[in-house]
């Protein structure tokens, strides 16, 4: 009996520990299961008619961007089992915005005054804050986002008092945008509003519960949905705190220079598909430039200016003797082929007009072009098809996009070099986005050039950022008093785009007589002011600090007033600055120096506050838009920059 009782003992023990293990096992198989069948872990095919999908923008026929065949959250993709979410996307349409851009022009021209101001557009980023009228008092207390905003922030709130959710931390416009534009909620009538996502990637719960109000009854969303959307976020905030730590340090003048000299050595273009005689026309000019002789007693330039003076001449001369350029008369207007000439994207504008307009140059057969431009602009882009507060631009790259691939089908040209012998020149603070991936290859002449975010140094081409006050005679005002009569040491008055504006006016802001530091309403409620072109012309240095981006027309205006510039934006690539040494004409400060600003300024001998601004009047020739192009104008200096980084990136079959 004993026995029989100790067997089953055992087959019991026997039992249980299999029984055990197999229960362990289920446990595994599910939760291996669980990990591979997440919503944040793997895209489930969305239930969309094929007919609704979201148009997929492609940066190429390898690479695809926000929309693929699953929702999309920035870059992670949201489980569609909830047709709530669903809904949610908002298909763009382009808008009629009953605009005339020659009526703009028209405006600006008629609008002028003695002092060149004129009213500012109110989609227009107040970048030369102080040439403009601001009427409403209370925009004096509201800091005006630039054009990649979200929100009109005033004391902390947004116009419908909602809490501002997007935090500081560093994180570029762009980036926002791509997370925070991505996912909307749409209430079933036409009223489509974003889900917030703060910078730690959570969604606010005070504007959660009020968008679930607004929703109604009807139309909530389920937990599920919610939890997808929290998870999703909780991944973005990671994804951009690895962003943040992989931001570029700031780069000083000489290690610029090295990276311009590394990327020409390791930087190529795509090898052609095929052999071309231009391409050996261009290979040629090189070895020319290479071996240009030294100038002695130039007396057309003020050599100094100049990284290499002979191989500056030398290559312009053979640009002169030897480029062509096909324009392609594809693309509707007023995007493409429409210049606009006024306001602080004017540059974009004034090229292109005098690109379409210029008999030397231009190439009827584009078998006999050495370049290829693409002439569109990046302002009335935005103008044309950007949803206002919408804060989705994916329909601007797409539209870029649809372009590139309409002119790759119906020429063999883009596709013989990736487009690396194609060019534009956009000045809007999206153009690096818009033209991402789609024109990545392409020589882009850009305002917008911060290597910290995607700026290309030896391929790309800052492209000056003016503010042409006056269309009709875009040379008023030109000059300023001798250097000798400029009594204030330094002087800047503007918005406060960005953080590094406000660190400027909270350390110099009425805390010395010679630093003309202002505010909107600092500047506004002054007595018996100068206006500010005055102050301009009467300053020694005038401070250019960066907004939202790197790029100010304050840089430009300086030179044309002859104030020596103070650039306060790291990592920002001057204006032909492949060509010129900016260390004789400006003054660059580090962003972390804003404190030391007037020990800095003050520190330069007066000679060497001579040298500078005589280099100042030297140089502006090369920086003023002429009607008709003068040889070695902006026009032009832009044209050689183009022709200069394909001289450089070009690579033989």
């Amino acid at each position: 009996m004993e026995g029989y009782i100790a067997k089953s003992q055992l087959l019991c023990y026997v039992r249980r520990r299999r029984m055990v293990s197999v229960m362990a096992l289920i446990v595994a198989v599910v939760l291996i299961l669980q990990i591979f069948t997440l919503p944040s872990r793997i895209a489930i095919p969305p239930h969309f008619p094929s007919s609704k999908l979201p148009a997929s923008d492609v940066g190429s026929s390898q690479n695809t961007d926000f929309y693929s065949q699953s929702l999309r959250l920035g870059t992670l993709p949201l489980s569609s089992d909830s047709h709530n979410l669903i809904d949610s996307i908002k298909i763009f349409k382009e808008p009629d915005h009953g605009f005339s851009i020659k009526e703009m022009n028209e405006k600006l021209e008629e609008d002028e005054d003695s002092d060149g101001i004129i009213d500012l557009d109110e989609d227009e980023e107040a970048d030369t804050e102080f040439a403009v009228n601001l009427k409403d008092e209370n925009m004096l207390k509201t800091v005006k986002d630039s054009e990649d905003n979200f929100l009109l922030i005033e004391d902390g709130m947004s116009k419908e008092n909602t809490p501002l959710v997007v935090e500081q931390t560093g994180i570029t416009g762009n980036e926002r945008e791509d997370i925070e534009g991505t996912l909307s909620v749409n209430s079933g009538n036409d009223a489509v509003f974003p889900v917030p996502i703060s910078s730690s990637g959570k969604v606010s719960t005070l504007q959660s519960q009020k968008n679930k109000q607004e929703l109604g009854d009807g139309a909530s969303m389920s937990s599920e949905t919610l939890a997808t959307i929290l998870r999703a976020n909780e991944s973005a905030g990671n994804t951009l705190r690895k962003k943040k730590k992989l931001e570029m340090p700031p780069l000083s003048v000489s290690e610029m220079d090295m990276l311009l000299l590394k990327n020409r050595a390791s930087r190529r273009s795509m090898r052609p598909r095929w052999s071309s005689a231009i391409d050996k026309q261009i290979l040629a000019a090189k070895k020319e430039i290479e071996k240009a002789p030294p100038l002695q007693n130039d007396k057309l330039f003020f050599a100094p200016l100049f990284r290499d003076i002979s191989k500056f001449r030398r290559s312009y001369e053979l640009m002169e003797k030897t480029l062509k350029i096909y324009i392609y008369q594809e693309g509707k207007r007023p995007i493409f082929h429409q210049p606009l000439l006024g306001s602080i994207y004017a540059s974009e504008g004034w090229f292109m007009k005098l690109m379409e307009s210029n008999n030397h140059y231009l190439v009827k057969d584009p078998r006999q072009a050495h370049l290829f431009y693409m002439p569109f602009s990046s302002r009335l882009l935005q103008l044309s098809l950007y949803i206002r507060n919408s804060h989705n631009r994916t329909v601007l790259r797409k539209h870029i996009k649809n372009y590139v691939d309409m002119i790759a089908a119906k020429y063999p040209f883009w596709n013989r070099t990736g487009g690396a012998d194609h060019f534009l020149a956009a000045c809007h603070d999206w153009s690096l986005y818009e033209t991402k991936n789609t024109m990545d290859h392409s020589i882009r002449a850009l305002c917008v050039a911060d290597l910290g975010i995607g700026f290309q140094l030896g391929k790309d081409v800052c492209l000056p950022q003016t503010y042409v006050r006056s269309p009709k005679n875009p040379l008023k005002d030109l000059g300023g008093r001798p250097w000798n009569q400029r009594p204030i040491l330094s002087f800047y008055a503007g918005s406060l785009h960005g953080n590094l504006r406000s660190i400027l006016l909270k350390h110099w802001e009425n805390k010395d007589p010679d630093m003309k530091i202002f505010s909107p309403s600092t500047f506004h409620a002054e007595k018996n002011k100068m206006s500010y072109i005055q102050y301009m012309k009467n300053s020694k240095y005038c401070i250019c600090p960066r907004g939202y981006e790197a790029n100010s027309p304050r840089l430009m205006e300086s030179i044309f007033f002859e104030c020596v510039p103070v650039i306060i934006a790291d990592n920002y690539v001057p204006p032909f600055f492949e060509i010129l040494n900016w260390k004789k004409f400006s003054v660059i400060v580090p962003e972390k120096d804003v404190p030391r600003l007037r020990e800095i300024l003050v520190s330069i001998p007066e000679t060497e506050y001579w040298e500078l601004q005589r280099g100042v009047k030297k140089v502006q020739q090369h920086f003023l838009w002429h009607h008709k192009p003068v040889k070695y104008d902006l026009f032009h200096m832009i044209l050689h920059s183009i022709w200069f980084s394909r001289v450089y990136n070009i690579k033989p079959r």
